[in-house]
């Protein structure tokens, strides 16, 4: 749907002017200062480092229409937008007032979008560097771009998922259970989008009527919090992961559940200890490739496991020494990459299960990283204040 249809849809929506204050000067109290984690060398792979953050770094993503652009956000209430090539700022988007926890640009990288932990989400237009938008939601968990329009999706810890055209801000809501709405991710016809919850349940919505499509519960919902969602290249398969170790595969026209992928390399509980193995570990990351019939999910006990899903069974299991944080697949090929705990960068053949390298040169753990299209770039965000870009460097390519 056009950007006007979506519109036409939305109820008007009265403005918060209060996001418009003066950023308070203690906005700039640093935390203390950690130092180098044990076992975190020195090396440095990276071409660029990018320092004006002054406090952990959240989450950064890149421009889509040239990605020359990288957004980040993080703990010190500042997001910035600065140039790839040489770590150069373009211009700070001001005035947040808790950790900007979400950041991304819009499909055709006119607007960038900024949210903090508090709810205040802002929207700049990136070439006057002008500020056009700004409103305040509960305490917010994840906010994404629509894929083909100025619209822009957010979910918030009292359940509810809020729609938005930028830069007017006609509004919709989307009521979910009285608990936190903590995933979502629009699907790819941009008519639906899926929402994960804190009871474990997950609903399709339609964006358009504002009603759900599917509620996924009970038995086909999670036993826990869901931490991440992702959805194949058509949209047709949808893949939930949770607190519960479980992935679950989800035909996203019906609502069923296709199958189940459970982590079985945990240990068998002691009696004694009921229920602390399985806190121990948790779904973290998942995606599917986009030139196979291949799916990843990125565990915290540090299992990057590749499930074939035409047979819906394990193909590979690559560990690492600390839990995976975040892990993206490569646009055109079957290579899958890992950001981890333990602040490497690394990459995998998902057909072999083989590590194809590794980038070090953050000395606390990776929190977010992005890939550009042509995955000659990786820029990674961390606990050691900085965000890094590394040259990919492949010999089979």
């Amino acid at each position: 749907p056009s950007a006007d249809d979506l519109a036409d849809e939305m109820e008007d929506v009265d403005f918060d002017e209060e996001g418009a204050e003066e950023p308070d000067a203690e906005a700039w109290e640093t935390e203390d200062d950690e130092g180098v984690e044990d076992g975190m060398e020195a090396q440095d792979d990276s071409e660029v480092t990018f320092s004006l953050h002054s406090a952990s770094v959240f989450c950064v993503s890149l421009d889509p229409k040239t990605n020359t652009l990288a957004v980040t956000g993080g703990e010190d209430d500042k997001a910035f937008v600065w140039r790839v090539s040489d770590g150069e700022l373009l211009f700070e988007c001001s005035g947040h007032k808790d950790s900007v926890t979400c950041a991304g640009f819009s499909h055709d990288s006119v607007f960038v979008a900024t949210g903090d932990m508090s709810g205040l989400i802002k929207v700049w237009r990136v070439e006057s560097k002008e500020e056009v938008w700004s409103f305040e939601v509960g305490d917010l968990e994840w906010m994404e771009w629509h894929p083909q329009a100025h619209v822009l999706l957010a979910g918030t810890a009292d359940g509810n998922s809020w729609m938005w055209k930028i830069p007017s801000g006609d509004c919709k809501t989307f009521q979910g259970p009285a608990c936190p709405a903590t995933c979502g991710r629009i699907l790819p016809d941009g008519k639906r989008a899926v929402v994960g919850y804190e009871d474990g349940t997950m609903r399709i919505w339609d964006l358009k009527q504002g009603t759900s499509l599917h509620v996924l519960k009970g038995q086909d919902g999670h036993q826990d919090p869901l931490t991440c969602v992702a959805s194949n290249q058509d949209g047709s398969l949808i893949m939930t992961g949770s607190v519960d170790c479980h992935a679950k595969l989800i035909n996203s026209a019906t609502g069923k559940v296709v199958c189940v992928f459970k982590m079985e390399s945990m240990a068998p509980k002691a009696a004694a200890g009921e229920g602390e193995e399985a806190e121990s570990n948790s779904v973290e990351s998942l995606g599917f490739c986009n030139v196979m019939p291949l799916a990843a999910v990125g565990y915290l006990d540090g299992t990057l496991a590749i499930y074939d899903l035409s047979t819906q069974s394990l193909r590979h299991k690559c560990q690492h020494e600390s839990g995976i944080v975040q892990l993206l697949w490569e646009e055109s090929s079957a290579v899958v990459y890992t950001c981890s705990l333990d602040g490497a960068v690394r990459l995998w053949d998902a057909r072999s299960g083989k590590m194809i390298s590794e980038y070090r040169g953050h000395s606390a753990e990776i929190l977010d990283f992005a890939v550009n299209k042509d995955a000659s770039i990786v820029v990674t965000t961390s606990g050691d204040h900085q965000a890094k870009v590394f040259c990919v460097q492949r010999p089979d390519r």
